[in-house]
């Protein structure tokens, strides 16, 4: 059975209004009345035609006041100070009026009586109206799970208002380190010293820890996250300025930590000049445009202005999704380039010729590859066929429309590979390398960098699913170790190395300090708000890691260079190997055996012969 609030509450839009407006005016009679019994010190006195019009228009004047200001289309359980300010000012402007048409109209007003009436007026119009929102607060509140917000700065003070308002989440304390403002109240929320936090998580017990501070360095907020995630509480934030900037998110909107605060590491500001060099007023295609690399690559082209941006994809619905992120991008940032959405595979080499030569196109990223090691070593032939043939095709198909600039997006897995997908990745280096001595038109560079967070393959949303269900966390190898990087910043360099390039170049992104697989998944773990065990013992943790071994074709240690020939760049993050390479005709041999075997089908075939190749390719299991 609903309560008489809660009926008031859900009852329909015009009908609260109505409720409002006929309330109102019984409000602004009654206090009237009481006004002049005040002063008269009388309950019973004569009122004539004038006192009446006085009324009237009183009563006239102070509704339209209310319209105007839009108090009928506030929502009462919402109301906060600014609604009583409005309240005041029309009470003030009825008073005013009040006296002004007991002057000209005659009417029996005593002269104190409006300043009786301002005092009535706004306890009557207004208390309702806080003794409703305060009711509907305090009772709502309970139903809401308590949590505390880390920061008590602009970011905070915004995101505590938000979820005040809102149905998902109560805040009872403010954290933060700066000591000055501890003992502050903010909404009505005490701020304490973040060392305060294991005695105020007893008393009131917070599911969640929202971090609200965006106004420090990345270095700062690295720190920041390394001493929560020790705290016994899951953590989430608000988004990053770039996420705001750019209209991905809202800064009252609250995720999980964004990737990079797991891995550790502050990227490096990029060039701008390299940014811009090869994409600005210009036609840029994209390849693989879908996937994580290629849809962060467009972004990133995106925002430096070229007149055109090809979208190459085979997954129709991967196209779309990177189209519509694109457009809405586009839109945010007032651009007027053309965005292309081109259906195919990177093996179509005439398809590929076409669309290069109709939209001119200056510039091409390679970011089309099958990249799962698993999948690939399950699937030799097709690996082959899209990985080192598709970027045959591709490169060949940017020769013949005299395109400029061709990178190719390669891996570290291609350096001394252990799996056929890293060797077929070493293989598309060969074929640029080789192609880029039969021609001086269009410059070839490749780009080699390690694993990404957050991308379709990375191990970060794993990790987060199988948290999220429970466990068990599944790593490979207590001691395996990974480099790793953000999507953003890994699409800025390559972009930059590929402006830098000479033809043939490959180059090599500084990784920074590889990360342990193990810690990772530790880390994850406890920033959600739970602990680890292992072994199927659960006394002392909540969610299991298990190791279950080495995949095939998996290694513990990558690597991003194959000899010890490497050189510094103009560019701090971006180094240049000096490494073997065959001539096309040695090449283009070597394919054309391989293109028989793909053709057959014959598996035993194809391996034989990138084993001979000088790619470095040592299987550490037998392949599918």
């Amino acid at each position: 059975m609903l309560s008489p609030l809660q009926t008031l509450l859900e009852t329909n839009r015009k009908n609260k209004r109505i409720i409002s407006i006929s309330y109102d005016v019984v409000a602004i009679v009654i206090s009237l009345y009481c006004s002049i019994a005040l002063r008269l010190d009388m309950l019973w006195f004569p009122l004539g035609i004038n006192e009446i019009i006085t009324l009237l228009v009183t009563t006239c004047v102070t509704l339209t006041c209310f319209v105007r200001l839009g108090m009928y289309r506030a929502v009462l359980r919402y109301m906060m100070l600014p609604a009583i300010g409005y309240i005041f000012l029309s009470v003030i402007i009825s008073s005013i009026t009040l006296a002004l048409s007991g002057f000209f109209l005659h009417a029996f007003i005593p002269r104190s009586v409006p300043f009786i009436y301002v005092g009535l007026a706004t306890l009557f119009l207004g208390g309702p109206r806080i003794l409703i929102r305060t009711i509907y607060y305090h009772y709502y509140k309970r139903k809401k799970p308590n949590v505390f917000i880390y920061g008590a700065g602009t970011t905070g003070r915004d995101l505590a208002y938000t979820l005040i308002q809102g149905n998902d989440y109560h805040p009872v304390i403010m954290l933060d380190d700066d000591p000055a403002k501890a003992g502050q109240i903010i909404l009505g929320i005490r701020v304490h010293h973040s060392s305060d936090f294991p005695r105020l998580q007893t008393l009131y017990d917070p599911v969640k820890l929202l971090l609200a501070i965006n106004n420090i360095n990345r270095g700062a907020r690295l720190r920041l996250v390394e001493k929560l995630s020790t705290w016994p509480i899951a953590l989430q934030s608000v988004p990053s300025v770039d996420d705001i900037a750019t209209g991905k998110a809202r800064p009252t909107d609250i995720q999980d930590l964004d990737v990079g605060d797991l891995l550790g590491r502050a990227p490096v500001d990029p060039d701008t000049n390299l940014l811009a060099k090869n994409i600005a007023e210009q036609h840029v295609m994209v390849t693989g445009a879908g996937g994580s690399i290629g849809s962060e690559l467009c972004r990133q082209i995106l925002t430096q202005r070229p007149k055109t941006l090809v979208l190459f994809e085979l997954n129709e619905y991967n196209l779309y999704r990177v189209d519509q992120d694109l457009q809405k991008l586009k839109k945010n940032l007032s651009l007027d380039t053309a965005i292309i959405t081109a259906l195919g595979s990177v093996q179509n080499k005439h398809r590929l010729f076409k669309i290069m030569t109709h939209y001119g196109v200056n510039t091409v990223y390679h970011a089309a590859a099958y990249k799962h090691v698993p999948l690939v070593e399950s699937n030799v032939i097709e690996g082959l066929r899209n990985n080192v043939f598709g970027t045959l095709a591709c490169a060949q198909a940017a020769i013949q429309a005299k395109v400029e600039h061709f990178t190719l997006i390669s891996t570290d897995k291609a350096v001394r590979p252990t799996n056929i997908m890293g060797t077929t990745k070493r293989l598309a280096e060969l074929v640029l390398q080789a192609l880029s001595e039969t021609q001086q038109h269009t410059i070839f560079t490749m780009v080699r960098f390690g694993n990404v967070l957050g991308s379709s393959g990375s191990v970060v949303p794993l990790f987060k699913s199988q948290i999220r269900a429970g466990g068990p966390v599944t790593v490979t190898h207590p001691d395996i170790i990974r480099y790793f990087m953000l999507i953003p910043e890994a699409a800025q360099l390559v972009i930059q190395a590929g402006a830098m390039g000479i033809n043939g170049q490959v180059f090599v992104l500084d990784m920074g300090e590889p990360v342990k697989i193990h810690d990772l998944a530790k880390r994850m773990i406890h920033l959600m708000g739970m602990s680890e065990y292992y072994d199927g013992y659960s006394d002392d943790g909540d969610i299991e890691i298990q190791f279950t071994g080495l995949r095939p074709g998996e290694k513990l240690y990558e690597e991003l260079l194959i000899g010890d020939n490497v050189e510094g760049t103009s560019h701090q993050k971006i180094m240049t190997a000096c490494e073997d390479k065959l001539s096309w005709d040695a090449m283009n041999a070597l394919l054309i055996e391989l293109d028989e075997c793909c053709d057959s089908f014959d598996v035993n075939c194809a391996v034989r012969i990138i084993a001979e190749a000088p790619t470095g390719y040592s299987p550490s299991k037998g392949t599918c």
